[in-house]
């Protein structure tokens, strides 16, 4: 696979949208006025939110994440960030019409849009697979030709474990799917109660899937934090285990979290 260096300014362009699309994503997730506040569980501090109009000590919370110096500053400057989603938009299409750098099928990253809107990646779901590639040429600083591949399916991984965890979850990925495009339909699993993938009309697929850690199975296993059940797959434990904040090249960037580019790019390309 031929790599090349792209320019330190095309660099400097895809870390100044990741950022600014990091914002966007944590404003749009917390808009509303509310509250912050701490739980720690094994030695780490994870951060979850309660809207001012849930206040009760019952209230409904919505996580937020992990406690690191990053989102720290994310919750001090909560509602104080002015969006500017012109400057976004013409930081992807200098990425990509200047820098060459790849942009997904529209539909497909329509798709991926919503899920991030949805919630899927703040609950720690992971975008991987093709679409997932498409985000390390401009990650790396290099021309993956790759990267370019464009493909009309989505994945998302995630673990149970994570998804227990989390306390937290999207309306049902039907619904979700839906409200992309409300062709979207479960594909049935022959002699198999819970459905893991998703089409829609114009044969675009969206599969959720779950690392297969202990005995060999086949029956999927339910993702509450994802509101779906997921397709059990050997080794996405390691693919997933560390993934790392990505932008897809489409609008004005959608903020991902995928593998992190170590892992998930061939060695023999590097």
């Amino acid at each position: 696979m031929d790599i090349n260096d792209l320019p330190l300014m095309a660099q400097t362009t895809y870390a100044e949208l990741l950022d600014l699309s990091d914002v966007h994503a944590f404003e749009s997730a917390f808009e509303e006025p509310g509250t912050f506040s701490a739980k720690t569980v094994k030695g780490s501090k994870y951060w979850y939110f309660r809207p001012k109009r849930h206040l009760g000590a019952d209230s409904p919370q919505r996580y937020v994440g992990r406690e690191t110096a990053e989102l720290l500053e994310r919750i001090a400057h909560h509602r104080q960030a002015k969006r500017d989603q012109r400057a976004q938009r013409a930081l992807v299409r200098s990425l990509v019409h200047a820098y060459g750098l790849p942009a997904p099928l529209p539909a497909a990253a329509q798709v991926v849009e919503g899920l991030a809107r949805s919630g899927v990646f703040r609950l720690r779901g992971v975008l991987v697979g093709t679409m997932a590639y498409q985000t390390y040429a401009a990650m790396l600083g290099v021309r993956l030709k790759g990267a370019l591949m464009q493909t009309s399916d989505v994945d998302v991984g995630e673990f149970l474990s994570v998804s227990i965890a989390v306390q937290d979850q999207t309306d049902s990925m039907q619904k979700v799917l839906q409200a992309i495009d409300p062709t979207f339909r479960k594909i049935p699993n022959l002699g198999r109660i819970a459905p893991t993938r998703y089409i829609s009309r114009q044969r675009l697929r969206v599969d959720f899937l779950v690392p297969n850690q202990g005995a060999d199975r086949d029956e999927p296993l339910y993702l509450p934090a994802l509101k779906t059940a997921a397709e059990p797959l050997r080794f996405l434990d390691f693919l997933i285990h560390e993934p790392v904040k990505a932008v897809l090249l489409h609008g004005g960037g959608v903020a991902v979290t995928v593998p992190a580019p170590e892992l998930a790019v061939p060695v023999r390309s590097w």
